[in-house]
This record gives structure tokens, sequence and C-alpha cells, in this order.
């Protein structure tokens, strides 16, 4: 039965209270009739899925951003500030030091406060950090404003990919889901794009906008249907769901799949790190934790961050324009994997991006052994320097067609209900973790040798190929309840 009928019926009167505030974050609504006079106001203020992902998708615009902003800012932060290449290196590492600890807390602020609070929560001193990297005079300000950002980012890098997962109808979910990927690109893209005209200080003040955005918005969308199953609260749970699916839509069938999901589960129920030696917890909590490493072994943050220092060790004159590029093909790359994930699976595409960006590196690690004992004069430096931007370029291809939207995408669909705060909590701490050692090392590496940095990507992302045809199962066309279900 629809939400239309019940409310015909007269007894749907109390499913209008969620949407009050259109969903504000703090709680989807408390009882205020006067407000809301007919089920028809209701059915004015319902917002589509898409439009939900379209304004939580701000937060990864701004995850990307901060990413995307230390490359064409190098050169210029290093002199204005003077700064030595080993302190440039700590501040691009910095954001992925505040994102652990904001991945520590992410999970249990999103199951504590709701999908929308945690978000709200993140947008704050995303906010803070850009202005004290504008106004830094010192390298003090400069690491304080990457650390709030990533605390910031952090939080949007596990709640995002979580909320679209729990709002989005099961054939859809992974184009949908595949958009946090997509805006992560965009924003990357727009931190090159205007690092090629803006000073440093200017650029940082830019990245406030997003999340500017992004709190209005908030009080527009409805809370996760199945956070608020969780949570206790049915009649609120149905009319988001309602909301979300369309209000001539019957949604019996997708309330009774969440309600048995959550009904073995009491919110107060507190879950143990010993519950996840259950092999219906510890094994997707495995694939989850495996895919987010390998994304992040693959060196593409190093690639992302420092892009334009490797364009200028290959030769190429106008790196910063070179940088843009690349931002501009992830873009296009991301797109065609939001339009692909839900036709063709998510292990067929990440089996051909996990190849694609090993044969990519290979040509990479290959193109800087060589050039790197030739003469800078001849031409067979030239053309592996050609080479070696190719292969850069169809890494980034590579990995914007599966391991980098996809991993995400799975992590926030095989968890369990029970064990989704902790358990994406740890998974988005791994992901960090080494995303900051990458990114700690790679300048450093790159200075040593080229070539062998490379190479140990292009193990990394050979080993990702074993681990997805072996263990990462296909979740195409199912729903959160069944995938979660068949590792019982």
């Amino acid at each position: 039965m629809s939400f239309r009928e019940e409310s015909d019926d007269g007894r749907g009167g109390d499913l209008r209270k969620p949407f009050l505030h259109t969903g504000s974050w703090y709680r989807m609504g408390s009882r205020q009739s006067s407000m809301m006079g007919s089920s028809q106001a209701i059915r004015d203020s319902s917002i589509s899925v898409v439009a939900c992902v379209m304004i939580v998708a701000l937060g990864p615009i701004q995850f990307g951003f901060t990413g995307g902003y230390s490359s064409p800012t190098q050169d210029a932060i290093i002199k204005d500030l003077h700064l030595t290449v080993s302190e440039f290196s700590l501040f691009g590492s910095l954001s992925n030091v505040g994102a652990m600890v904001g991945a520590i807390c992410s999970g249990q602020i999103a199951d504590y406060i709701g999908r929308k609070g945690s978000l709200m929560i993140a947008a704050i001193p995303n906010i803070i950090g850009w202005l004290a990297i504008s106004f830094a005079k010192d390298s003090s300000f400069l690491y304080m404003g990457r650390l709030l950002e990533g605390f910031g980012v952090g939080i949007i890098s596990y709640t995002v990919p979580v909320y679209i997962a729990e709002i989005a109808p099961h054939n859809m979910r992974g184009g949908l889901g595949s958009v946090n990927q997509l805006s992560v690109t965009i924003g990357i893209m727009l931190a090159y794009l205007l690092g090629l005209f803006c000073n440093w200080r200017v650029l940082a003040v830019l990245g406030i906008l997003p999340c500017l955005a992004l709190i209005p918005g908030l009080f527009f969308i409805p809370e996760s249907p199945r956070w608020l199953a969780k949570m206790g609260m049915t009649e609120d749970f149905e009319a988001s769901l309602q909301v979300l699916r369309g209000f001539d839509t019957d949604i019996s069938l997708e309330v009774n799949e969440i309600k048995r999901s959550v009904a073995s589960t009491s919110r107060r129920t507190a879950i143990r790190f010993g519950d996840l030696k259950q092999k219906r917890y510890w094994f997707p909590l495995m694939i989850g934790i495996g895919l987010l490493v390998l994304q992040q072994l693959s060196g593409v943050n190093g690639v992302l961050f420092y892009n334009t220092s490797i364009f200028q060790s290959a030769g190429i004159s106008s790196s910063s324009i070179a940088t843009f590029a690349v931002g501009a093909i992830q873009v296009v790359a991301t797109a065609v994997a939001t339009w692909l994930v839900d036709r063709t699976g998510r292990r067929l595409l990440l089996i051909i991006s996990s190849s694609g960006m090993t044969i990519s590196l290979l040509l990479v690690a290959v193109s800087f052994f060589i050039k790197d004992n030739v003469s800078s004069d001849s031409s067979i430096h030239s053309i592996f320097s050609i080479m070696s931007v190719v292969g850069v370029v169809l890494m980034i291809i590579s990995f914007s067609l599966g391991m980098g939207p996809i991993p995400w995408i799975i992590m926030s669909e095989i968890l369990p209900v029970k064990i989704k705060g902790l358990a994406g909590s740890v998974a988005t701490l791994a992901n960090w973790f080494v995303a900051w050692a990458i990114t700690m090392s790679a300048p450093l590496l790159l200075s040593w040798s080229g070539g062998g940095t490379f190479t140990f990507y292009t193990i990394m992302c050979a080993f990702a190929v074993f681990f997805v045809t072996i263990w990462v199962p296909e979740t195409k066309g199912k729903t959160l309840e069944e995938i979660q279900f068949s590792f019982r």
C-alpha cells in the first residue's frame, strides 16, 4: 500500500512528521501538524533520490578539492613560506592524518546522529581549515588547516557512499554510488583548473564554497530510511522511504525487507570487536578493507597530489596545463564508469580497471628506467618522456573506470547493518592510513627513483586483479538486505 492510500484511509497522518523540516539534520521531525495541514503538502515537498544525491555530492567535491589543492600550489607555497620539499610533503600528507582521525569517528557519528548530522559536522572543520590555510603566515597555520580539512574529509568519505547506498533503489545503486567518486574527480579538476589562474591563498578561499552550499542543502533532504529503521523510528522510516520512492509507489515489499533485516538487531546492542570473528562479519569487512587498501597502494594519491612534479620530471614544459587535462580526463572516465556500473557489474569493471592500471604503470616504470639512463638530449629520452605521460594518463583512466568509485560502493553495500558503524570506520581508517603513507612517501620516492616507485605500484595493482577475481562478490541488482544475507 502506498503512502497516498494510507493517508486516504485516515491512518497515515503521523507519517507527515519527518518532512516538516524537509528532513532537518538533527532529527527528521518532531510533530508539528500545524505546519502541515494535509498529505498534499507533504507530496509537494517530496525530493527525488537523484536530488538528494546531488546535494550530498557537494561533500565529495570538497574531498576532491582538498586532494587536488597541493599539486598546482606546490611551487608557490614553498616559495612564499620558505618550505623545504619535505615540509611540503608533510603538508600534503597531513590531510590524510586528519582523515584517519575523522575515519575513526565517522561510523560512530553517522550511527549516533544520522548520516546528515555527520555531514553537517564534517562541513564545519573543512571551512575553518581552508580559512587557516588562506591566512597562513608560516607552516603552523598551514598544517593546522590541512589537518582540519582532513578530519572533515575522513567523515565525508565514509558517510556519503553509505547514505547514497541506503537511499538508492537497488537497480540504480551502482550508478548513483559512483556519483561519489565522480564528484571527487570534479573537485580535483576544479582545483587544477582554478590553480592555473588563482594564487594559493585565493584558491584556499574558493575551497570553502562546496561546504557552504552543502550545509543549507542538508535541511532539504530526508534522512536515510535504513538508519531510521535501525534506530526504531518506524513511522519516520516509512515516510522517508515513501518520499524517496515517490508517493504513488507501493513500498510495502521494501519496508518488510528492511524491517526483517533489522528485526534481530537492537539499536542498544553494543557491537564488540569480538563479534567480528563471525564469518558473516569478518568476510565482508576483509573485502571492504582489501579493496580500499589496494585502491591506495596503486599509488593514485601520489600521482594526483604531485602529478605536476611528475610531468616536470618527464620533461613536459606546460606541466600545469597537463595536470588539468588529466583531471578533466578523470572526470570523463568516472562518468563512463557511473553509466556502466549497473550494466556490466562491479567485479568486471574492477578486473578491467586493475588490469589496465597494471599495464599502464608498467609502461611508466619502464619509461622512467630507460630515460634515466640515457642522455637528456637524445631522442630516446624524449620518446620515453612522452611514454611516461601516456602511461600516467592511461593509469588515471583505468583507475576511474573501477578502482576509484567501486571500492566505496562495495564497502557501503556489503557491511551488515549491525557492524556498519564500527566496520565502516575500520575500513575507512585503513584506506586513509595507506593514503597517508603513499602521499608522504611519493615525492621522496620519486626523487630517489621514478622507475622503482612505479614498479612497486605495478605489483600492487597486479595483486588487486588477483584479489578481486578470488574474493570480491558481485552485488549488481541485489538489495542491501540480500547482499548482507548472502554472507550468513
